[in-house]
Order: C-alpha cells, then structure tokens, then sequence
C-alpha cells in the first residue's frame, strides 16, 4: 500500500519525464516523523552520483516539532539507496547531454519512505507553451462534454 506524501509538480513542467526508479532514503527518525506530517518540499532538489552512490540534494524536511536536539538540518545531503546495476545505468544516462535526475513524488511503501526518481530531459519554452495549450484544451473538451452529459 502506498501513500504519497508529496509531489513536485514544477518537474513535471520544466522536464519530460523519459523514465522512472525506485528509491529507499537513509533518514534520521525524527525526518520520518516530519515526512509523516507531509512537512517537506521537492522544489529545486536534485539528484547527483557521486564514487557510485547516488545523493539527493535540496529537498527541505522542516524539523520535527516535538523533537529536540534531535532535529537534524532541513536541506541535509540525503544518501538514496539503489542497487550498483541501477547506479551505473543512470550514472550512464545522465553522462548523455541533456539528462538530469530529479525526484518526482515520496511516499510510504508501508513502512518505507521511498522516492521516485525521474531520468527528465530539460523542456524549452516552446514546448512549455504547448503542454499548457494542450492542458488548457483538455480542460475546455472535460467541460463542454460535462455540459453535454447533464443535459
């Protein structure tokens, strides 16, 4: 059973998501509790490999309320878990131009925190432009169509 916890939605518009993995998180207890509460942010976080282990970098954990010395810093360096196959597959991708690891959603695998990360190619504006026409129209095709049905 999953539960997503948070989605960063800003990926989906700057990048085309090409493929997905799996990812565990090595995180301190009162991270987990605070993830819990759903007190995070994706926005502007990234993933590097670095001596074969992948690092999230910039996803802001606020600090757990009841917790007391405890509390580690929000933006910590956070190491990911992966398998050696899947880091040297992505660690040969994002060598390719134009390639990029960004964390897609967290969730709760049942106990698990875990993080999908997205294998993303940057978006230009023009393409920007169109997933938002696009959007838009289906959005006005959702309505007319709804109109449509109550009649």
């Amino acid at each position: 059973m999953e539960k997503t916890v948070a989605t960063n939605k800003k990926a989906f518009h700057d990048y085309f998501v090409e493929d997905t993995y799996e990812a565990g998180i090595v995180l301190v207890g009162s991270e987990v509790k605070s993830i819990r509460q759903g007190a995070l942010n994706l926005r502007d976080s990234f993933v590097i490999i670095k001596n074969g282990e992948a690092f999230l970098i910039g996803m802001h954990v606020s600090p757990y309320k009841m917790g007391s010395y405890f509390n580690v810093d929000a933006r910590r360096t956070r190491k990911l878990l992966l398998n050696r196959a899947e880091i040297n597959k992505l660690r040969g991708k994002v060598e390719q131009k134009g390639f990029t690891l960004i964390p897609l959603r967290v969730y709760f695998k049942d106990a698990l925190v875990k993080v999908e990360l997205g294998l993303c190619r940057g978006k230009e504006l023009h393409d920007k432009r169109a997933a938002i026409k696009e959007k838009e129209n289906n959005r006005n095709l959702q309505r007319v169509l709804k109109e449509y049905n109550t009649k």
